[in-house]
């Protein structure tokens, strides 16, 4: 019998950009150990160059859609991680016991530059999303890790 999978819910304001690039990373690098979906306290749909940096490094967008939290189902979740300082001021209550994370990433939608300036934007905070979730898999696959 396989133990159940971790529920992991990772939570920002607009659900565009940090969110769903840890929540497809996650998914990429953990394969079927977890259960990963993200959210938004003020969704704002799916940001094109979230898409465009998760497919350079060949990993799946399928599904990937904006949610605002009051629309899943939070009742069991393992851990929680806000990626932006707002969210977890605004996270609302959510019941149950589950570990709570803040790993604040720089919000690459707000960045305003050149196309290219914009594109290497998201591409680092992708790469500093990517490095933090295989740090955290390495030293807690089982949830166990504090922030």
């Amino acid at each position: 019998m396989t133990a159940p999978k971790k529920r992991v819910l990772i939570l920002c304001t607009g659900n565009s950009c940090r969110s769903i690039l840890a929540e497809a990373i996650w998914r990429h690098l953990a394969g079927d150990r977890y259960e990963v979906a993200s959210a938004g306290t003020q969704p704002r749909g799916v940001h094109p160059l979230t898409l465009r940096v998760l497919a350079e490094r060949g990993v799946s967008t399928a599904g990937l859609a904006s949610k605002k939290i009051h629309d899943l189902d939070t009742r069991r979740l393992d851990l929680l991680v806000t990626v932006c300082d707002q969210a977890r001021e605004q996270c609302p209550y959510l019941p149950g016991q589950f570990q709570r994370l803040h790993w604040p990433f720089e919000d690459p939608a707000s960045f305003v530059g050149t196309d290219e300036e914009r594109l290497a934007v998201f591409r680092r905070v992708r790469d500093a999303i990517w490095a933090k979730i295989a740090e955290f898999l390495r030293q807690a696959p089982e949830c166990s890790a504090s922030s």
